[in-house]
């Protein structure tokens, strides 16, 4: 069997999902936005494609089935999954309707279809770039939430608790959309504004068949996000939140997902639970990101990519059943934004009873970029254990005992000036010493 591979450069997951296609004995061919070096000698299992231009993409992947008959399309991140579902509908494939998929990625559609369904979600209003913050901020509920439409994790979503710290959210996001990374985009020009609904937020992992929703997993998120950025760090499963409320997060979900259209693959969800019930945050046509499904394991070992690969292949799936253990995770925020000079600690972070794996995705000499403008994290920290609060215990020792030393210009005319933070456990102090003198883990 051959399978596409949509893979975004800016992806984690690359490595996880090429292991499950090998696992599986598949002919894998991976297509990217950016050429490799290797698709002149490979070119039946390499192509570039452009992601922004379905119509080229879809030309492309025909040109190639014509030769090698292309059994699954699997986009793999929020950059693709759009293009993803033009390309299997042009090669006859099952696959979610590209307008429910785009419906998904707008997040002001999503509202609209959301509200035309009769899901609970916040009130919402849509501004552009070319609507006067002030004016807009006199009509804004407060507290309100402030987002691109077409951004993903977390990026651009500020809280605003007064006019003022509205048309400053305004501005800011403003600048993010006009980046170079951003401003071509189709939404570029569009701020979401939505009421802020307080409560606990989970995150539910699930996979559409023949539209029924199957509840893969549900994470609690321990760490309140109340704003006024919305940086996630810890998830963890299972949920310790009651039955019944579980049951109307997934009741909740498979409605959202149906009034989006969408009705085949992995779906991401993010709700807040308040005494009014779930309220749908986001849906996404697409799998947990990051890293973070390393936390998931079905039947006897099976990992969610391989799962996701035997759905759109139409392979017998031995079990949907997660494994017993509790497991959870923790995206390393970035404290401080700088350049990264060293990480320490990690084998310290692994001794802690329970942490299974330390992963520095952040590499020495990069440039790190908070939220609200930055959409990476540093790494992540993965644990298992007997119950969720042994495996929450266990991911915050370990992020305790990691250091990451950042360094940040402080004076643009002398370049040997600068400031350096230690930052250990998520509490960062700032340390300004010359380049000599910056500590390193032997210090």
């Amino acid at each position: 069997m051959r399978l596409l591979l949509l893979v975004p450069t800016t992806t984690y997951r690359t490595e996880d999902f090429v292991e499950a296609a090998t696992r599986l004995g598949v002919d894998l061919v991976v297509a990217s936005e950016r050429p490799s070096t290797f698709e002149e000698a490979y070119p039946d299992h390499l192509l570039t494609l452009d992601f922004a231009n379905p119509e080229q993409a879809v030309r492309a992947v025909v040109d190639l089935a014509r030769r090698q008959p292309i059994d699954a399309v699997v986009p793999v991140d929020d950059l693709t999954t759009g293009v993803g579902a033009v390309v299997a509908e042009a090669l006859g494939l099952p696959a979610n309707p590209t307008a429910g998929v785009a419906a998904s990625r707008n997040k002001y559609r999503m509202r609209e279809a959301l509200a035309r369904a009769g899901v609970l979600s916040p009130p919402y209003r849509r501004f552009t770039l070319a609507d006067d913050p002030e004016t807009a901020a006199s009509r804004a509920p407060y507290p309100c939430v402030l987002k691109p439409t077409i951004l993903a994790a977390s990026r651009g979503v500020i809280r605003a608790d007064g006019p003022a710290e509205f048309v400053a959210a305004f501005r800011r996001i403003a600048a993010i959309l006009r980046g170079p990374d951003v401003a071509d985009r189709p939404g570029s020009d569009e701020i979401l504004v939505e009421g802020f609904v307080p409560g606990r937020e989970v995150a539910l992992e699930g996979l559409l068949r023949d539209g029924a929703l199957v509840v893969l997993a549900l994470f609690d998120k321990p760490d309140p996000l109340d704003g006024p950025f919305f940086e996630e760090t810890l998830y963890v499963t299972p949920s310790r939140l009651p039955a019944d409320v579980q049951a109307a997060i997934a009741g909740a979900t498979g409605r959202a997902a149906a009034a989006l259209g969408l009705h085949d693959g992995p779906i991401h969800a993010e709700l807040r639970i308040n005494t009014a019930g779930p309220w749908l945050v986001e849906l996404a046509a697409r799998s947990i990101g990051g890293l973070c499904s390393r936390t998931l394991r079905f039947g006897t070992g099976m990992s969610l990519e391989e799962l996701i690969l035997r759905h759109a292949l139409r392979l017998p799936i031995p079990s949907l059943e997660r494994e017993g253990r509790a497991a959870g995770v923790m995206m390393l925020p970035i404290p401080r934004g700088g350049r990264l000079r060293e990480v320490c600690g990690q084998a310290q972070a692994l001794a802690v009873p329970g942490i299974e794996a330390v992963t520095i995705t952040a590499h020495a000499g990069q440039e790190l970029v908070r939220l609200p403008e930055g959409s990476r994290y540093l790494g992540f920290v993965f644990a298992r254990g007997e119950d969720p609060a042994q495996v929450e215990a266990a991911l915050r020792e370990a992020h305790r005992r990691l250091t990451f030393t950042i360094v940040a210009d402080t004076v643009a005319a002398d370049r040997d000036a600068r400031g350096f933070w230690c930052a250990a456990g998520g509490a960062t102090a700032e340390v300004p010493v010359s380049a000599a003198e910056v500590p390193s883990c032997g210090s």
